[in-house]
């Protein structure tokens, strides 16, 4: 999941990064509104995060812009304003949420849960292809039983391609994917975590799980969607 930030505040911005990034959410950061503005045209978000005070854009006038322009991408309004007044207007404005500063962590990425299966009710649903099994809740991957000990940017990158079997991913589309926009890896990195993956995989025998096609991309290897539908495994795509 893909989460922005538009918070001007830098010490709740790194105190964020570090809690969200522990629950495998990748966090773009933006400063100022109109930087946030910017930023969601360019970088398709699962949900953003805004401050309702500001530089440049408010949070209420740049919520409302969203809705204008029809983008629909959730969006939890951070405020210390707690009036219902205040809270009618941020909603009245497009936002999915209200939340009030100070606020605890846990209701924090107990809304984020909440806004994220609306996304999609299957974000917790098991994920199969063979014998190869991905647990979103325990955050954890599986062959025939046996946990495999694939590092946090592995994991992803296996969730990514079992989330969109059929799809093939270049590069750079898993670079956007999976790395936040101030630690853009070279390709060489993403060939490199491939490897990693494509090596510990080989120990189990299923090394042949991603396949590369040459000048395009990675995807999972066909052979394996069509034995799992053969065999009638659990496959979400």
């Amino acid at each position: 999941m893909r989460i922005l930030l538009v918070e001007d505040d830098t010490n709740l911005a790194k105190a964020l990064t570090t809690v969200l990034g522990k629950q495998n959410y990748i966090l773009d950061i933006s400063t100022d509104g109109e930087m946030g503005w910017e930023m969601i045209n360019f970088i398709s978000y699962d949900l953003v995060l805004l401050d309702v005070m500001l530089p440049k854009l408010d949070g209420i006038s740049l919520c409302r812009r969203l809705r204008e322009h029809n983008l629909q991408v959730p969006v939890m309004l951070m405020t210390a304003r707690d009036s219902m007044t205040d809270k009618l207007i941020g909603l009245d404005s497009g936002a999915d949420d209200y939340l009030v500063k100070p606020f605890d962590i846990q209701e924090l990425l107990a809304r984020i849960r909440v806004l994220s299966r609306r996304l999609t009710e299957e974000s917790t649903a098991i994920l199969s292809c063979g014998s190869i099994r991905l647990n979103p809740q325990m955050r954890e991957i599986t062959y025939n039983g046996q946990v495999l000990p694939f590092s946090r940017k592995e994991y992803l990158l296996i969730e990514l391609f079992l989330r969109h079997p059929c799809r093939v991913f270049s590069r750079s589309d898993i670079v956007d994917h999976l790395w936040t926009l101030d630690k853009l890896p070279t390709e060489d990195t993403v060939k490199s975590h491939i490897r990693r993956i494509r090596n510990k995989l080989k120990e189990v025998g299923a090394e042949d799980l991603i396949e590369t096609l040459y000048g395009h991309g990675y995807r999972i290897n066909p052979s394996f969607i069509y034995n799992s539908l053969s065999s009638s495994s659990l496959f979400i795509a």
